[in-house]
């Protein structure tokens, strides 16, 4: 099986893995989930992230080719919207980014939000393929934690997004709108079901008690022999009951608000007002 080279970067803020995966042979390369630095407190954007990133690509005279998300994240702006303006790289979802957008366009009040997807370049559908030099970029539906989820698999790695982290960490949480436990289980068994060796690439890192170091990459065989949620043995009712249980326990993410309004819409910030101002909006829910 052909074996890409993959450069991880890591956004601490955001606890984010990014990955600029390329053919060895011909140079061509995809830029996976990358993050669009933003500082909640003050409301700050900047590129200083993307640039460093981009930089790799032009210093190793790589052509990007693609620019890939795995889903509409909720816990990080994405890049992609400012490296396609970069590079001219198309940027690619998944066609069920539209069901989405219906979803969280009205949560938002974004009434001119058109929710057929039509934001991103190309929307990819399960068993899709997409050239990648001597590679084929192949994509494999994994919904669960949201319905647009998609793992990628390069060669002989699978980019799998929040469907699944380190095994001391476990598994995606699923109560979303459109998540569902149960789904996500029979995502991981298809993620588990590629063969032993198939290396996986995981979309965030959180470290937990008795590990120092982030980590972003295992195998198939680790998730089966030592997922904490669903290795070998672990049947879809015990899956879906702890999955449950646990993400009852969880607060939002912190950046959920200005996140899926950004990345909903492609990673394109809200347009300048007459003075240049961009406002995010901020909508109130009242407990009680």
């Amino acid at each position: 099986m052909n074996r890409p080279d993959v450069t991880p970067f890591f956004d601490h803020a955001t606890n984010t893995w990014t990955y600029l995966v390329s053919d060895p042979d011909t140079g061509e390369a995809v830029i996976i989930d990358a993050v669009l630095d933003y500082e909640p407190k003050g409301a700050r954007v900047s590129h200083n992230g993307l640039e460093a990133l981009y930089s790799v690509v032009e210093r190793r005279q790589l052509k990007l080719r693609w620019i890939l998300e795995t889903h509409a994240h909720a816990d990080h702006l994405a890049g992609g919207h400012w490296l396609r303006d970069k590079s001219g790289a198309p940027l690619v979802i998944g066609a069920r980014i539209a069901e989405v957008q219906k979803v969280f366009a009205p949560r938002f009040g974004m009434d001119d939000l058109p929710t057929d997807g039509r934001q991103f370049d190309v929307l990819v559908e399960d068993g899709a393929t997409l050239p990648l030099g001597n590679l084929t970029i192949r994509v494999m539906h994994t919904p669960g934690h949201t319905p647009a989820c998609l793992t990628y698999l390069i060669g002989d790695a699978a980019f799998v997004g929040d469907t699944l982290f380190m095994p001391d960490y476990g598994t995606a949480r699923c109560d979303f709108p459109g998540g569902d436990a149960a789904t996500l289980h029979a995502s991981i068994l298809k993620i588990l079901a590629l063969p032993p060796e198939t290396r996986i690439f995981v979309g965030h890192d959180y470290l937990p008690t008795g590990r120092a170091d982030y980590a972003c990459e295992t195998s198939v065989a680790a998730q089966k022999a030592g997922n904490i949620h669903v290795h070998d043995g672990v049947d879809a009712r015990s899956f879906v009951a702890m999955r449950q249980a646990r993400d009852a326990t969880l607060a939002p993410p912190t950046l959920i608000l200005p996140s899926l309004q950004v990345n909903i819409a492609a990673g394109e910030l809200p347009p300048p007002d007459a003075q240049g101002r961009r406002f995010l909006r901020l909508p109130l829910s009242f407990a009680g």
